[in-house]
């Protein structure tokens, strides 16, 4: 699996976020350019340090955490999975807003590469820089095909 921490996974993922419209549509699930864009956000944000808490039950965190190899492994994630209350977007955003501010995490995500220390995820536990990286990238690239992108 690519890692969003390598230059060219960076570089490729800016790409496909450049050639988004706000009318495109997705190829499967509910949400929208705009809100899928301010999804996407949630996951960097919890790398990042800017989130430190999933409020999930304590049964279904220990659920999710069964499945924490499918976050950085080299299988494709299926569609409509099931996400966290906490990242379910449902209300409407500014496209340009929304991927601004995605383009701004990826870049502090990217920035950050030579950190030593990563947060805890409150979900699933420690995870490598290298895990990191893979989950990140898994995510971004998952939605993106989500658009055709």
């Amino acid at each position: 699996m690519r890692s969003i921490l390598t230059k060219d996974a960076f570089e490729d993922v800016f790409r496909r976020i450049d050639t988004l419209e706000n009318t495109m549509k997705p190829q499967w699930g509910k949400m929208n350019t705009s809100q899928m864009l301010a999804h996407c956000q949630e996951p960097l944000k919890i790398a990042l340090g800017v989130t430190e808490e999933v409020k999930e039950p304590l049964i279904k965190k220990m659920i999710m955490s069964l499945f924490k190899k499918k976050l950085y492994d080299d299988s494709e994630w299926k569609r409509n999975l099931p996400t966290t209350d906490q990242f379910r977007i449902t209300d409407e955003r500014d496209f340009k807003e929304e991927k601004e501010k995605l383009i701004s995490l990826i870049s502090a995500f990217y920035n950050s590469k030579d950190q030593r220390k990563w947060p805890k995820h409150p979900v699933f536990g420690k995870l490598t820089k290298e895990q990191w990286g893979k989950m990140q990238y898994k995510h971004l690239n998952h939605h993106l095909s989500q658009f055709g992108v």
